[in-house]
């Protein structure tokens, strides 16, 4: 993935196109400008294993409107990033509650008022009515169980 740099008009009129929370400035160009993507099956397998920081970006993350906007596209960048290891995230619970499931049904059943929340292009869902604080801690275990280091964890947590 290469990146480049363009004017913030550019930028806030791609970014005015977007159709679904998580969607990437090369999703919505993709669409724009009809050019369909021709990845290989060998850029399709490294891009599963590459790092968030390659996708993630202060600027895509800011223009999410909500905590919970923000929280779901990250998620969701993790997913891109790490779509065969996210089942992983499944682990990750509360004390009295589970956070992430494969159904919002799953979520409902799992506690009062979870508010659960698909992840955007992927087949998982979170619980969303949990503090920010909560959220950056989600976040920092769902990074490292996707094997980024703590200080990088921390990096990813600190986009909310």
């Amino acid at each position: 993935m290469k990146r480049i740099d363009i004017d913030d008009d550019l930028y806030t009129y791609i970014a005015s196109h977007t159709r679904q929370i998580g969607e990437s400035a090369s999703d919505i160009l993709r669409r724009l400008l009809d050019v369909n993507s021709t990845e290989s099956a060998v850029d399709a397998k490294s891009e599963q294993t590459e790092s968030v920081f390659n996708r993630l970006n202060e600027q895509d993350v800011r223009i999410q409107k909500s905590v919970v906007a923000r929280f779901l596209y990250i998620l969701s960048m993790l997913y891109r990033c790490h779509p065969s290891e996210f089942s992983q995230v499944l682990d990750i619970r509360g004390r009295d509650r589970q956070y992430f499931a494969r159904s919002e049904e799953a979520l409902l059943t799992s506690g009062n008022s979870t508010n659960p929340k698909q992840i955007p292009d992927s087949p998982f869902w979170v619980i969303t009515n949990t503090n920010t604080t909560k959220k950056k801690a989600m976040l920092t275990q769902v990074a490292e169980k996707l094997g980024y280091q703590s200080a990088d964890a921390e990096k990813i947590r600190d986009f909310l």
